[in-house]
């Protein structure tokens, strides 16, 4: 069945609709929501909508609308208490989970190449996900959504070397690689500096003039192309949209109009980021998980349980609290949208096997689904598993 465009967003809306309510009246983490209308239009199921890339393009600024809001919870000055965050836990989350993935695919025979990968992507947990709950569940300015945002920022930043990395090894090797890696160090320190500059001489006073002004629409597009002007500076840089997005926040955190500008992009941030989880759920080949289910379920497994448990171990060398470490576990217990990024490029460059690449995001879609329930449920799951600890 073919739809135009304007066919597609309308059937998808009006599902969307319809599981949106389902999921309130029941209590569950709209997100399921929108994962199960992604299986149940997309291409390997009804196939109503066989072409992701028209949902795709929207659902991007779903994300990058997304970070600049959790920018705006985070001041300079605050984010400097973040750094046992984003360099000790962060950093050794990263790296022991390429380290320990690599060295279990070599046991399995597999390729060094293609281990680092699948490393790279257990490593990647998901900035949107965790982000959009924790901002529902006002738990972004907790000290486990703090610890959680520390970790994701970091992932974000090592995105860039990885990618290097698989880009380095495609059919076509590319010389120069160590060149490539400290390039894009350069250029991210680069685009980090620039936004902060510019952020300081201008986006303050900027904002100020246009709320003096008073036409709401001046105002909401100017949220909107800073959002988005961000966003392109770090991306034109080879770096994440996220990033920029998240910096641009930052540098309005202390400014007076810093609700009112949440306020305006929230419509927005809610109804591309729901366009975000349905691509996500698009990509699910169901037939496939039937024949590769052990492996499927190796790989959620060190999601969704390999992965919290070294955060956990981490978090506690950084000296927060056991309640802190758990609850963190939990919330980065998933796949990350990066992740499929690494694994589409790896794909594309056939440095991962068609069957892995159908194992590993079958794994990162389940633990979307699952993982959402975890963050929805953090405080009581965080207890039970302390008080079965103190027994």
């Amino acid at each position: 069945m073919h739809f135009s465009l304007i066919e597609s967003f309308l059937v998808i809306l009006l599902i969307a609709f319809i599981v949106a309510l389902v999921c309130n009246q029941f209590k569950l983490p709209v997100i399921l929501g929108y994962l199960f209308v992604g299986m149940l239009v997309g291409p390997y199921n009804l196939g109503w909508l066989p072409n992701t890339d028209k949902i795709k393009i929207f659902s991007d600024f779903g994300v990058v609308l997304l970070m600049f809001t959790v920018g705006l919870e985070f001041s300079i000055s605050k984010l400097g208490t973040l750094r046992r965050s984003v360099f000790f836990v962060g950093l050794f989350q990263v790296l022991f989970c390429i380290i320990i993935t690599t060295w279990f695919c070599l046991l399995l025979k597999i390729n060094i190449t293609a281990a680092v990968i699948i490393g790279s992507i257990i490593a990647m947990s998901s900035t949107a996900t965790v982000m959009k709950q924790l901002s529902d569940q006002a738990e972004i300015n907790t000290h486990h959504g703090a610890n959680a945002l520390g970790i994701l920022l970091f992932q974000d930043l090592a995105v860039i070397p990885i990618l290097v990395f698989v880009i380095a090894f495609t059919d076509a090797p590319q010389p120069g690689f160590s060149n490539a890696i400290l390039w894009a160090l350069l250029k991210g320190g680069l685009s980090v500096s620039l936004i902060l500059i510019s952020g300081k001489l201008f986006l303050a006073p900027m904002f100020e003039y246009i709320d003096e002004i008073g036409l709401i629409e001046i105002f909401t597009l100017a949220v909107l192309l800073v959002s988005v002007g961000a966003a392109w500076i770090t991306h034109i840089l080879g770096l994440s949209y996220a990033l920029g997005a998240f910096i641009a926040g930052m540098m309005l955190a202390e400014c007076k109009q810093r609700l009112k500008i949440k306020a305006e992009i929230r419509p927005f941030r809610d109804l591309l980021l729901g366009l975000f989880f349905i691509s996500i759920g698009m990509l699910a080949n169901m037939v496939m998980w039937i024949e590769y289910w052990r492996w499927i379920l190796l790989f959620t497994c060190a999601l969704m349980i390999a992965k919290p448990l070294l955060v956990i171990f981490l978090s506690r060398l950084a000296r927060f609290d056991l309640s802190t470490s758990v609850r963190t576990g939990l919330l980065i217990a998933q796949g990350g949208e990066f992740g499929f990024a690494i694994l589409l490029l790896a794909l594309k460059n056939h440095l991962i096997l068609d069957a892995w690449g159908q194992t590993i995001l079958a794994g990162m879609l389940i633990s979307f689904f699952f993982s959402s329930l975890l963050i929805r449920y953090n405080a009581p799951l965080s207890q039970y598993i302390l008080k079965r600890k103190e027994k």
